[in-house]
């Protein structure tokens, strides 16, 4: 009877720890170190890329100043105002592929006369070359963004590269500066970022990185002599998880660039040749595309290593210059134009890799989705004279409260969301302070299950919710139509509770939730 009572006692002793246990892995909570907020959210973490491919820029952004779309001088109206809105803080153009074979006097002068030229890597399409510098340029002034050009590296010439700079940027009474002026812009732009090439490794000339690195010197030497200290140099860095061409760039090219480029494409199959489709997709896709997604932490870290060791001062900026998910082209659309559809998944793929590039702030100084208008992880989508704003569109503008934010370190513990034999945080999240306020941002990445968490704000003097937002959708592959543009769309949230010191919130799945506290 005694050993019955003790072994009875065991049992329940053990049954007791696996019950804590499963309370610890499942209890969700979000710890706000306000002591540990040093690193800044450079705004530019929030940029774009706008490459000649597909419909980004005809008829995305621009339709000239004769179409019946209304227009600006030739800029979509609609879009300009959406764009508007998201405070776009810096814009990368031509390319991308594009700008390897791009030569910048092609697209100065009158439109009329401008030469046409074949558009090699995306379809073969003919380029007319009636948006070329100082549309580009405007568009950037009309946004308030900054100005990132990538130069030609890949066909180009050093002299090629001079010439555009004295072009864009002179006061000078020189014939490049002269050529400008009788183009009718007086004064010089003010161009910040300066690309020296193009995914060198690949289209933009297949090198190694020991012979990139040898003409990103040359090429930067002179881009300095005439652009001045105040351009940035970007050395055109790597892919994936090429950690060798960092290595290289890094050990041999550090002092002739501020920064270096990086790209990450989230392939939800994680094969290059079968992406799979933007929508209509299952719950495997759904889930190993977020896999795949976070992957971006991973690879930030093995990059961010190498330049720590060369550069343990933090000169040299990294930018993911490139990234977001890329899957199949739409059915009936040119595949080369990679028009493809946006969804649920991808709003929540842009707020977990805005919640990675906070964490890496430190080095982390520029981000730009790829891309801006009909191509990609686009933030608008048009036809002909319609146009509608995607899920990713809607969290870039929940989020651009952390531009120039300081972030807030947090400590996330979180249930596992488990999908066959593997698992991913099933929540992840962000904070950030500014102007005495707080932003704290959450996602819910499971297919199925409303999930609890507590945020802990004791730390600092967020005591009132000034604005909550969510942004869901009936289902996680849900996307906006032209018949139904706001399936996924933001609205007001109520599903929190404010204590002192603790916000409880509950999350719906594959929700994005937003909240700006004071």
């Amino acid at each position: 009877m005694k050993k019955s009572i003790l072994l009875l006692m065991v049992v329940a002793l053990l049954i007791g720890c696996a019950t804590n246990d499963e309370k610890v892995v499942k209890g969700n909570q979000i710890f706000l170190n306000f002591d540990q907020a040093e690193l800044v959210i450079n705004k530019d973490v929030y940029g774009h890329f706008a490459e000649h491919l597909g419909r980004c820029v005809y008829d995305g952004i621009w339709v000239g100043p004769d179409s019946d779309i209304p227009n600006y001088k030739g800029y979509r109206l609609d879009v300009l105002e959406a764009l508007k809105e998201l405070q776009v803080p810096v814009l990368r153009w031509p390319g991308g592929c594009f700008a390897d074979t791009y030569n910048w006097k092609d697209g100065v002068g009158p439109r009329s006369e401008r030469p046409k030229l074949v558009n090699v890597f995306w379809g073969g399409d003919v380029e007319d070359n009636s948006f070329g510098t100082h549309e580009f340029l405007e568009l950037c002034q009309i946004l308030g963004a900054d100005a990132y050009i990538a130069a030609n590296v890949g066909s180009g010439s050093v002299r090629e590269m001079i010439e555009w700079i004295e072009y864009m940027t002179s006061d000078q009474d020189i014939p490049m500066a002269n050529w400008r002026r009788e183009n009718g812009r007086e004064e010089p732009w003010d161009v910040k970022f300066l690309g020296i090439g193009n995914e060198s490794w690949g289209c933009g000339g297949e090198m190694t990185p020991e012979f990139y690195v040898n003409l990103m010197r040359q090429y930067s030497v002179f881009a300095r002599q005439y652009g001045g200290s105040d351009m940035i140099r970007v050395g055109c860095g790597s892919h994936q998880f090429y950690y060798h061409w960092t290595e290289v760039l890094m050990r041999e090219g550090r002092n002739h660039m501020e920064a270096l480029s990086l790209h990450y494409y989230t392939i939800p199959t994680g094969d290059w040749g079968i992406k799979s489709e933007a929508t209509g997709f299952d719950e495997d896709l759904y889930f190993s595309a977020l896999r795949n997604a976070l992957r971006m932490d991973e690879l930030l870290k093995g990059h961010i290593e190498i330049m720590d060791r060369y550069d343990p001062e933090g000169r040299v900026e990294l930018y993911m210059d490139e990234w977001g998910i890329w899957t199949d082209p739409e059915p009936g659309t040119n595949p080369a134009f990679l028009h493809q559809q946006n969804s649920m998944r991808d709003a929540l793929i842009a707020s977990l890799t805005f919640d990675i590039f906070h964490r890496h702030a430190r080095r982390v100084q520029m981000a730009n989705i790829a891309q801006m208008v009909n191509v990609l992880q686009a933030m608008i989508l048009t036809d002909g004279d319609r146009m509608i704003l995607t899920p990713t569109y809607h969290v870039f503008n929940m989020y651009k409260f952390n531009q120039n934010a300081t972030y807030i370190p947090v400590e996330i513990t979180t249930e596992k969301y488990a999908f066959e034999n593997e698992t991913i945080p099933a929540i992840t999240g962000t904070a950030s302070t500014k102007d005495g306020k707080v932003f704290v941002g959450l996602s819910n990445l499971h297919a199925s299950e409303t999930l609890t968490i507590d945020v802990d704000i004791s730390g600092g003097n967020a005591n009132r919710v000034l604005k909550a937002t969510i942004l869901t959708a009936p289902e996680f592959n849900s996307h906006n139509t032209y018949d139904n543009p706001n399936v996924v769309a933001p609205a007001e949230f109520a599903g929190y509770e404010l204590t002192a010191g603790n916000l409880q919130v509950v999350i719906p799945p594959y929700s994005v939730v937003t909240f700006e506290m004071e």
